[in-house]
Formats: C-alpha cells, sequence, structure tokens
C-alpha cells in the first residue's frame, strides 16, 4: 500500500506548486510507504505529483513512483492493488503494448492510454490514484467501487491538493484547520464521518466507485463509474428468472476461492488475521489450499475475555490445526493498550470509535514481518451475520403506522423526556422510535447512531451541531444519500451496511490502523466481482442469512464449535481499560445523564473528538 500526492495549480493567479508543500504531504505518510518516495512535476511548475511506496508488487526500481507512460504524457500517483493486473497485462500485450515493469502500476497507466476512464469498469481490486494526462492537461482522480482506498481533495479555487490521508493535507501548512459542522455532526451521529465530509470544512472525500476530473477550468463535480446499490437492484430484478442451479455453498466456493486466489496474488508473502468467526475461519480454510506455501494465521487474545464466551483464541487455534496453518497468538495487555494511546490517536485519520483491535492485529502482523493480510471483513454484510437483519424489518414493520401519525413523534417524545426524568436507565434511542422506526432509513439510524440529533448540543457547540444539522436535515442525509428503488428488505439493508458502515467505519479504520504499521489489510469479501457473482443467489434465498452456507462452502467445511457459537464481534476489553483515564472519563463538562456517561464508544467518541480537535 502507498501513499499519493497530487497538485495542480489550475487558477490564473496561481504561482505554481510548491515542492516544500509537496513533500511535507507526502512524507507525512512515511508509514502508509516506508521503503521509497518520489516525486514528479510537470515542466511548467503547475502540476506535481508525490508518492511513498509499500513494495508488494514488482519489488525492483522499476516499480517506484511517480511513473510515466512510455511517451510521457501519462503520470500516475497511485495506491492499491489490481488483482486481476496480470489478466490484464496479457491482453495488452495480445493487442500490441509493451511493458517495462511487471507492475500493476503500469497496467492501468497502459489501460488508460486505451481505453480512457472506461478501463475503471476493467480493473478487480482496491484503489485510489491521480493521474495527470498531459495532451488534454487534465488531471484525474479515482476511487475504487468500495472505497477501500482513500483519497481526499481540498480546492481553494486556484490549486486543487489531493492525498491518501486528512492529516497529511493539513501536514503541508496550507489547508484550513476550520473544522467542518456536517463532519464534526455526522461523526457523533455515527462514530465515523460519513462521506463527502470529513471533520475539515476544507478537505472533502472522493466518494467511492467515483471519479473526478481537475482541469485548467477547475474542478469538475464527482461521476460515479460503480455502484453496490446498482449491483444489488440488477440481482433484484433478475431473480424472478428463477432456474436450477448449485447450492448456495457450491457457488460459495467457486466464487470465494476465486476471490481468495486473486487477494493472494503478491510478491511478498501474505498472512490472515484468524479470529473464531465463520468469516475468517472460512476464509482460511480455502485460503489454506490456495497457498503456494504454508498459510500464516494470527490472534490476538486478551487476559480479561479468558474463559469467557469473548476468548476467541482457543477455537481459532483449533482452526489452524484443522487447516494446516503456521499459527501465532499473542496476549494484548492493558499496559501494551496504555503505552501506544498517543501512537494510536496520532495515526487515526480521522475520529472513530473502532479500528483499535485491527491496529493492534496490524501491529502483529508487522512484528510477524508480514506485510500483507487478509482479513475477514465484509462477509456480515453480504451474508446477513449482522442483527440489524433481522432486527430493521421487524421495527419498520411495528413503527410504520406510528410514525405515519401527525404530531404522534413529538408527543411520544415529550413522553419519553418525562420518563427519562423519573427514570434515567432508559436509552436515549427509545425518544427515536416514532420518528426514526417506520422507515428502513430511519430504522437504521436507530440501529447504528451513537448520538440522537437531540442530544448533539451536550456534546459539541450548540451552533455547529445547528449547523451541522441542515446537512442531515432528512432521513436521506442520515442514510448517505442512497437513492430509493431496493425491493427486498434484505438488499435494503445488505446496501447500507456495505455503504455507510463498512465504508465510513470499517474500511476506514483498517485503512489507517494497517497503514500505522505499514501493513496492507486486504479483504476478500469486499470485491466488486465477488458481490456481481453472489448478490443474486444471496437474495434468492429463503433464509435471511447466509452464515451456515459460508460455513459449508470449503472442501472440508468449519466445524460446528465455530458454526454454533454465538456471534461476539472482534473487540477489545475498552471498557474495563478506559476505567480510570481522566481523558476518557473528562464527562463532567458534558451534560448527559449518567447512565449514558458507562457506554464506553459515546465516552471515546467525545474524547477522540475532543482530543484530534486540540492536536489540529
Amino acid at each position: 500500500m502507498c501513499g499519493v500526492v497530487g497538485m495542480f495549480s489550475y487558477g490564473a493567479g496561481s504561482s505554481g506548486v510548491d515542492r516544500d508543500e509537496l513533500r511535507r504531504i507526502r512524507d507525512h505518510m512515511t508509514r502508509r510507504g516506508p521503503d521509497g518516495s518520489g516525486e514528479w512535476y510537470a515542466s511548467d511548475g503547475r502540476v506535481g505529483l508525490g508518492h511513498r511506496r509499500l513494495s508488494i508488487i514488482d519489488l525492483s526500481e522499476r516499480g517506484t513512483q511517480p511513473m510515466k507512460s512510455h511517451d510521457g504524457t501519462l503520470v500516475i500517483s497511485y495506491n492499491g492493488e489490481i488483482y486481476n493486473y496480470r489478466e490484464l497485462r496479457e491482453d495488452l500485450i495480445r493487442q500490441g503494448c509493451t511493458f517495462n515493469s511487471d507492475s500493476d502500476t503500469e497496467v492501468i497507466l497502459q489501460l488508460y492510454a486505451k481505453y480512457g476512464t472506461e478501463a475503471l469498469r476493467k480493473l478487480r481490486g482496491m484503489f485510489s490514484f491521480v493521474l495527470w494526462d498531459e495532451k488534454s492537461r487534465t488531471m484525474l482522480l479515482a476511487r475504487d467501487p468500495y472505497g477501500i482506498k482513500p483519497l481526499y481533495y481540498a480546492d481553494d479555487g486556484n490549486m486543487v491538493r489531493v492525498a491518501s490521508s486528512v492529516k497529511g493535507l493539513i501536514a503541508g501548512g496550507k489547508v484550513s484547520k476550520t473544522q467542518s459542522p456536517a463532519g464534526v455532526t455526522g461523526f457523533f451521529l455515527w462514530g465515523s464521518v460519513p462521506e463527502p465530509y470529513t471533520i475539515y470544512e476544507s478537505i472533502r472525500a472522493l466518494p467511492a466507485g467515483h471519479l473526478m476530473r481537475v482541469t485548467e477550468g477547475g474542478i469538475s463535480d464527482a461521476e460515479e463509474y460503480a455502484s453496490i446499490e446498482e449491483v444489488f437492484k440488477n440481482a433484484e430484478n433478475r431473480r424472478l428468472n428463477r432456474y436450477i442451479e448449485d447450492p448456495l455453498h457450491l457457488r460459495l466456493r467457486g466464487a470465494l476461492r476465486d476471490s481468495i486466489k486473486h487477494h493472494l496474488v503478491s510478491d511478498v508473502p501474505v498472512g490472515v488475521f484468524l479470529s473464531a468467526g465463520i468469516d475468517s475461519g472460512a476464509l482460511v480454510a480455502m485460503a489454506a489450499k490456495e497457498s503456494s506455501q504454508p498459510l500464516r494465521t494470527m490472534t490476538l487474545s486478551f487476559e480479561e475475555f479468558r474463559n469467557t464466551e469473548h476468548d476467541e483464541a482457543p477455537l481459532a487455534r483449533m482452526l489452524s490445526e484443522r487447516y494446516g496453518t503456521r499459527h501465532v497468538e499473542k496476549v494484548l495487555t492493558r499496559r501494551e493498550f496504555e503505552q501506544d494511546l498517543e501512537k494510536v490517536l496520532e495515526a487515526m485519520d480521522q475520529p472513530t470509535i473502532d479500528g483499535l483491535n485491527t491496529y493492534f492485529i496490524s501491529k502483529m502482523a508487522a512484528e510477524q514481518g508480514l506485510k500483507v493480510a487478509l482479513s475477514g471483513l465484509g462477509g456480515d454484510e453480504l451474508f446477513g451475520g449482522y442483527p440489524s437483519f433481522q432486527q430493521i424489518p421487524s421495527l419498520v414493520s411495528a413503527m410504520r403506522i406510528p410514525s405515519h401519525v401527525p404530531l404522534l413523534g413529538g408527543a411520544f417524545a415529550g413522553a419519553c423526556s418525562l420518563v427519562r426524568m423519573l427514570i434515567p436507565s432508559i436509552h436515549p434511542k427509545t425518544l427515536g422510535m416514532v420518528k426514526f422506526g417506520g422507515t428502513y432509513a430511519g430504522a437504521y439510524f436507530l440501529k447504528r447512531g451513537l448520538f440522537m440529533p437531540w442530544e448533539l448540543p451536550k456534546v459539541m457547540k450548540p451552533d455547529m451541531a445547528a449547523e451541522g444539522l441542515k446537512h442531515f436535515s432528512s432521513l436521506a442525509g442520515f442514510n448517505g444519500f442512497i437513492k430509493p428503488g431496493l425491493k427486498t428488505p434484505y438488499s435494503r439493508i445488505a446496501v447500507r451496511e456495505a455503504s455507510l458502515y463498512m465504508r465510513n467505519q470499517l474500511l476506514r479504520d483498517a485503512d489507517w490502523a494497517g497503514m500505522a504499521h505499514s501493513v496492507e489489510i486486504r479483504t476478500p469479501y469486499v470485491d466488486f466481482e465477488f458481490l456481481k457473482r453472489m448478490a443474486g443467489p444471496v437474495i434468492r434465498q429463503q433464509k435471511i442469512a447466509a452464515k451456515e452456507d459460508l460455513a459449508q462452502a470449503p472442501e472440508q467445511p468449519l466445524p460446528d464449535e465455530i458454526t454454533n457459537r454465538a456471534k461476539t464481534g472482534f473487540s477489545l476489553p475498552m471498557a474495563d481499560w478506559l476505567q480510570g483515564k481522566e481523558r476518557f472519563c473528562a464527562w463532567k463538562d458534558v451534560a448527559l445523564l449518567k447512565h449514558e456517561t458507562n457506554h464506553w464508544s459515546r465516552r471515546w467518541a467525545y474524547a477522540v473528538c475532543k482530543e484530534l480537535s486540540s492536536a489540529a
């Protein structure tokens, strides 16, 4: 994985690219690419690209970036992995192209030279890049369909600056650090900053599955070229054409094997994060057969969880023995957590209530000498592994009529406010049951939301909360502007879990937490080709969840101890570890009721946002 930088001084009154600024941005991202760095500038000084390299494919100097095309008219700084680059390369060679390297970077250049932006639809992988096209005097920005790899930009009307991290852009010294009301509000609503906002007013995220052009006339609107939502809509439209097909677990076997084979493409060793869950278990079972050398697996455990249902180490050990992996287990202590806390906050690109688990398992991978690790992230979102797949349809059904009765929501909220004065233990989300519960958009917010809108003046400046809530004034705003048209409850939830929770939190956390240790995290379940193959069969099934089919997908299925285990999630004993740490208990300035201060995620959210704001 790498860090990219792009600068285009397009304004008539602009003085050109400041090379020192470009280097400050680039070198702030050294952990994203400790193996090398590069920079390139246009002859007129108005365009500059920078790069930090983590060498994984083509370790030679021929893979160095920024990389120029043969004729010098295209230059790219790229972050990610193109898993089908070998097939694309062979096809281009058959069409007469010649290559100077074995890198996937050069494949992107040659593909763009031949197909233009249509090349994006041919790429299978995780990527974001900045490409300069000298012939058209255009800077192209692009990001993969799931948004696995980040890309941020700041446009001041004369200069556009692009980078793989928000903090990198700030480190350049010329981007405003004024906080974004929408970004801060979104964080407290969801526990992560929703795209396209960031924590800063001047910086935006390029949305997943989009491209953007910058010309001498300025920056264009983002254009969508791939959509998770459209894949599900197409799958729904095909589901009426019932035909004889293989059982779901057999279709899964073929599709997952294909995805894993592509995700194992690397010129360095690849490991796997192993828990006691079905997602990582199925991944290990199949990757062990596809790997050309003994698969390396790793598990974190905690003294606080020993001999409880949260202790994943014994079952992970059993899976390792069953599938013949080289397994390593590490006990993460409270002391190590406290010693690394400052490093965690420094590495965290934007505030989030998650990512600590990924930070420490990535640290473990780095200690084992690994640069690449596979993760089971994404299985729950596609195969219905979250309680939301059962709970949200039930809530919508129960609240559909009450939520549409005029004034009932206000009366209900008023009654709940009175009850909370008498019974403080009632959860704040109870206030929103009638207001939000009658639609999928609202019910999903109730399920995944962190703070309710009316709580925000208690945790942030009231005027900022009021301004920020203007951006989330409708249920569409609360749900990332997902367009209507999905028909099945399963699709409605799966798209939201993938496009909101997974994209804005899990994938973003995997990026910064892995990059903190120069570890590239790959996600075979989060693969656009895999989605296109599996969305239809998953929707057509009669069951809500496909997890048992996933457990049966390996040729040697997962044992009953794994399939029958209650879902616990990959978590740390945060509630215990945050006790007594004053900075994370500083709620005396926050007018929240006592029971709310005991929920560590809300306490952590307030502290993290306060911490990162003061650091800026």
